[in-house]
């Protein structure tokens, strides 16, 4: 099994998907307890929400899920929300709190670190290749990371999460006119709510790659699954609902490729 799949595009603008990989190897998934072996907390179908809405894009995405080690967590293991509810770089629960593991079958430091080398490495290792390159030919890039999430969990946040949550780490990971077009195309789309930078204001690939300085921005989209899914095993697809989905998020990239491409951000 290939651990990432890099799909080499040649515009401006980089999908990061790191949460949407289910394989995990057999001596991992054995140690899981029968919840963690049901990977309910994937972003269920992240691929195929976002395929063909920008055919220019690159798409760089592991195929590792996220209870074998967490490509979205800093690789130290420093918490991205302090003081709030979430989970760490190898997860020892699931987003309701639960463990996952088997009795006595949690990794140890040392296994943590190994499965770093092996897998949240190489990842961001092609991620920032993508980036070097897609900048290197525009000028500029465009990290816009793409995940979802069960729109109600208590543990992690109250209420009903918003369809669209859309995080730049408070105004710091990209220009201020990719921020603006992304909330412009969502508060503009009919039926679904939008939040920036609330709960989730941007995990460590957004904050890690976001340098609008220099030319590289990054934007973080945290979709609801009711928005596209059945929030429930088995996580059924569902067309009817994507299908409007899919509409605004194409017209959010045909944006701000076009704001990318106007040579705005090069300065």
């Amino acid at each position: 099994m290939k651990t990432f799949e890099v799909e080499r595009g040649d515009g401006p603008i980089v999908l990061g998907q790191p949460h949407g990989g289910t394989w995990v190897p057999d001596h991992i998934f054995a140690r899981l307890n029968p919840l963690g072996q049901g990977l309910d907390d994937t972003d269920w179908h992240i691929t195929r929400l976002y395929e063909g809405l920008l055919e220019s894009a690159t798409v760089v995405r592991s195929n590792v899920h996220r209870y074998v080690i967490d490509a979205n967590r800093d690789p130290e293991g420093a918490s991205l929300y302090p003081g709030q509810n979430t989970t760490n770089l190898c997860p020892l629960t699931d987003f309701d709190g639960a463990s996952i593991w088997a009795s006595g079958q949690a990794p140890s430091d040392e296994e943590i670190l190994d499965r770093r080398e092996a897998y949240h490495v190489p990842y961001h290792m092609a991620l920032a290749a993508e980036l070097d390159r897609v900048r290197a030919k525009h000028g500029v890039a465009i990290l816009f990371d793409c995940h979802s999430i069960r729109s109600k969990i208590p543990f992690l946040f109250e209420g009903t999460l918003p369809v669209f949550s859309i995080g730049t780490n408070n105004g710091t990971t990209c220009a201020r006119s990719i921020e603006d077009a992304v909330s412009r195309g969502c508060g503009a789309a009919e039926g679904f709510d939008t939040v920036l930078n609330g709960r989730f204001k941007g995990g460590w690939t957004t904050r890690h790659y976001g340098r609008p300085e220099a030319g590289q921005h990054a934007i973080q989209m945290e979709l609801a699954q009711s928005a596209y899914m059945i929030e429930s095993s088995p996580w059924l697809y569902r067309e009817d609902l994507a299908g409007p989905l899919r509409v605004v998020l194409r017209d959010i990239l045909n944006e701000i490729k076009d704001i990318a491409l106007s040579g705005a951000l090069q300065a």
